[in-house]
C-alpha cells in the first residue's frame, strides 16, 4: 500500500480542524491550511533547522491574543504540515495511526495560532510521554 498523498493529508487535518469547539473552529477558518511534502530550504533556515524531517508543521502568523483590529497582517496566518516528516515520524513510533498523528500536530501548530507556547501545549498534551 503507498503513502497518502497530499490531498489524504489535508482531509485528515480538515477533519481534525472541524473536532475543535465552536470558538476554535470559527478562529480556524481564518487560517490558510496548507499540506507540503516537505518544508522549504527558506522556512528551515529561518528556524535554524539541518535536518527537514525534524519539522512536521509550522504555524506562521500573529497569534489571537497579539492581534490588534488597527494592525492588519500583510499575509494571512497559515498553518503548514509537512508530509514526509509526518510520515518518517509515523514510521518510527510504529504505535499510533497516521490519522491521529495528523491530528496532534494539527492541532498543536493550530494551538499556536489560537495564542499558545510550545510550553502550554507540553503541560496539557500527554502525547509525548
Amino acid at each position: 500500500m503507498s503513502d497518502p498523498d497530499l490531498a489524504s493529508f489535508e482531509t485528515m487535518a480538515r477533519a481534525a480542524v472541524d473536532t475543535l469547539p465552536a470558538p476554535f473552529r470559527a478562529a480556524a477558518a481564518e487560517v490558510v491550511l496548507r499540506v507540503e511534502d516537505w518544508p522549504s530550504d527558506e522556512i528551515l533556515e529561518d528556524m535554524e533547522i539541518d535536518d527537514p524531517l525534524e519539522l512536521t508543521g509550522l504555524y506562521e502568523g500573529i497569534p489571537v491574543t497579539e492581534k490588534a483590529s488597527s494592525w492588519p497582517s500583510p499575509y494571512p496566518d497559515t498553518v503548514w504540515l509537512f508530509r514526509e516528516p509526518i510520515l518518517q515520524e509515523w514510521r518510527d513510533r510504529g504505535n499510533v495511526t497516521l490519522e491521529d498523528l495528523v491530528t496532534h500536530v494539527t492541532v498543536h501548530e493550530f494551538a499556536h495560532h489560537f495564542g499558545w507556547s510550545d510550553e502550554d501545549i507540553a503541560s496539557v498534551d500527554r502525547w509525548w510521554e
